[in-house]
């Protein structure tokens, strides 16, 4: 098999962790593959897959534009060099003339569902993809029941394999924190004492930041001591960020703390008095799997993937800015029942494991390689 990780940025998001943690996997349960990267990468594919073949490009793919050119060029060239069965695409494009057969995975269907969560431009370019590669592709995989009902209303496509394979979690990484991960994790986003709400994702539309920070402004305002709300992640798009910033009382502190490096993660999360996810909706919801990793008490939304990720053992609340108020104060009003929901997540998050994607995914590539061979015939 050969994974194509050119697509995976810099700064680790969901779609990163997805195939660094894959390849991982894949590479420590024997599985016979290699991996194709950007330069930069190189070195943490040779730490993370010390038994894979791991190539670097050439040419630059760092721009969206020319690595889709060199996924459609030389992409097929080196999966015939190499001899692979299969070409795993983890981000929605495909090489379209590749002689091996293709996997590719489909994160969610929101561009079509909540195309106003994206950007135009985004949403238009992931919508024609997805479509081409239920029609093109072997096999896709999503990571949901929820990602695959929403697909099979929005995309007629006949005779599409689609898998559903859930993600896993990386323990190594996504653990009840040391007091000394804690304090790393406070130094870096420069919290000092102050208990906090934190959120990690990008700050674009379909997080629903704006309606968390008018919440959590609701829920703390009349305490004498607030907490603080810790924003961590990308810059994101999101318009009404900076209206609902500047909306919030001089007394309470709202901090963006940006990128947080790996490290200082499980101190971050693991670290809050709770974690509040108030996503419009997720393919999956890797951020609220690891936050039950790491030990803390999540607060989360109904909508799609997430209660197929949280189950019970999380808080769930409507999107709105007062329902978000009304929880976050029950919650930081009852320490007990954030404990107890903090020690389910911890139960819950080790069901989710990527030695069990690694297997699931080795079974499709698997189904791939024989729908492959059928439509050649």
């Amino acid at each position: 098999m050969l994974i194509d990780a050119t697509a995976v940025p810099a700064d680790r998001g969901g779609v990163g962790r997805y195939v660094d943690s894959l390849v991982a996997a894949l590479d420590a349960d024997g599985a016979r593959i290699a991996v194709v990267c950007q330069p930069r990468d190189a070195r943490l594919y040779d730490q993370l897959a010390p038994r894979s073949r791991v190539v670097p490009t050439v040419q630059s793919t760092a721009t969206r534009t020319a690595r889709l050119t060199w996924e459609q060029t030389t992409l097929p060239m080196m999966a015939r060099r190499l001899g692979v069965d299969v070409v795993h695409s983890p981000h929605y494009t495909m090489p379209l003339a590749s002689p091996a057969a293709s996997v590719v995975t489909l994160h969610d269907a929101t561009f079509f569902t909540d195309a106003v969560l994206h950007s135009s431009v985004k949403a238009r370019f992931f919508r024609a993809w997805t479509v081409t590669a239920l029609r093109r592709a072997s096999l896709c995989v999503v990571p949901s029941v929820a990602t695959a009902n929403e697909l099979a209303k929005v995309v007629r496509v006949r005779n599409a394999g689609v898998e559903i394979i859930e993600h896993g979690v990386d323990v190594d990484r996504f653990h009840p924190p040391t007091p000394q991960e804690v304090r790393a994790a406070r130094d870096a986003v420069g919290l000092g004492s102050t208990p906090y709400v934190a959120f990690l994702g990008a700050l674009e539309p379909r997080k629903n930041v704006p309606a968390l920070i008018r919440g959590f402004a609701r829920a703390v305002a009349d305490r004498p001591n607030p907490p603080a709300l810790v924003l961590a992640g990308q810059p994101g798009w999101d318009t009404q960020v900076e209206k609902a910033l500047d909306a919030v009382p001089h007394r309470l502190r709202v901090i963006r703390a940006g990128y947080l490096p790996f490290g200082t993660l499980a101190g971050f999360l693991g670290g809050a008095e709770l974690v509040a996810y108030p996503s419009l909706g997720e393919g999956f919801g890797l951020p609220v799997l690891e936050a039950m990793a790491a030990g803390a008490c999540v607060l989360t939304t109904r909508r799609l993937s997430l209660p197929e990720v949280g189950g019970d053992a999380v808080a769930y609340c409507g999107v709105g800015a007062g329902d978000v108020a009304a929880a976050l104060g029950e919650l930081l009003d009852d320490p007990a029942r954030r404990s107890a929901l903090a020690a389910a997540a911890q139960r819950r998050a080790k069901e989710f494991s990527w030695s069990t994607s690694a297997e699931r995914h080795r079974t499709a590539y698997g189904l791939a390689l024989t729908r492959h061979r059928a439509r050649r015939s």
